[in-house]
């Protein structure tokens, strides 16, 4: 029985990693394999992700974003989908006036959520897998997922970053459900030191240890 596996990283960043660097230097295949139904074989592992740029309180992010990348990217099952990372100075107004308006940083990640569904429908379509695993907990992915099990008859599954999953994601009465808890993701982490082929390797960000 074959599974292909659709995550939305910046929905388990923020679920499950923004507030924990020691556990960034993830291996999702591992930590998928661990939480799939017994006897489920890890076909393809979709990334979606942005590039992400410099803030002005972490102007390393981007370095230790593409050595996250750099990593994944060597692991067989995994391939990587990218949408648009937008960051702008907006005004807007305030919480707690005086001023009644404050400039800030806004950012904002396009496309991931149609790249995600493209995916899913188009490897449903081709029977390419048995088993179809969301890892997120974004609502908006409820459409391709319902066409996905009530037209083309592929099981859909969804592993959930944050700690109360999506009532609409519930409703589709996937075959199952599960939180990522901490313990799982400490246990699927990346060696420290990933060779890349050719005599390269990337290291885990000292941040991230």
């Amino acid at each position: 029985m074959t599974t292909n596996v659709y995550i939305d990283g910046f929905n388990l960043y923020y679920g499950k990693l923004k507030k924990n660097p020691d556990l960034r230097w993830l291996d999702p295949v591992s930590m998928c394999q661990k939480l799939i139904p017994t006897g489920q074989h890890i076909q393809r592992v979709r990334y979606f992700t942005a590039r992400i740029k410099p803030r002005p309180g972490d102007p390393g992010g981007p370095q230790r974003q593409d050595a996250y990348l750099r990593a994944l990217g060597s692991l067989p099952e995994v391939s990587l989908h990218y949408g648009r990372f937008l960051q702008t100075t907006v005004r807007m107004r305030s919480a707690n006036p005086p001023p009644n308006t404050v400039e800030v940083i806004k950012t904002e990640e396009k496309g991931t959520d149609v790249n995600i569904a493209t995916e899913i429908l188009m490897d449903a379509s081709r029977k390419d897998c048995d088993l179809i695993v969301l890892v997120s907990n974004d609502s908006d992915l409820c459409g391709p997922l319902r066409r996905v099990k009530e037209e083309l008859g592929v099981d859909i599954g969804i592993l959930n970053p944050f700690d109360r999953p999506s009532r609409w994601l519930r409703q589709l009465k996937p075959s199952f459900i599960k939180p990522i808890r901490d313990g799982v993701v400490r246990a699927s982490q990346l060696p420290d030191t990933v060779p890349l082929g050719n005599g390269a390797q990337v290291h885990r960000p000292k941040e991230w240890v």
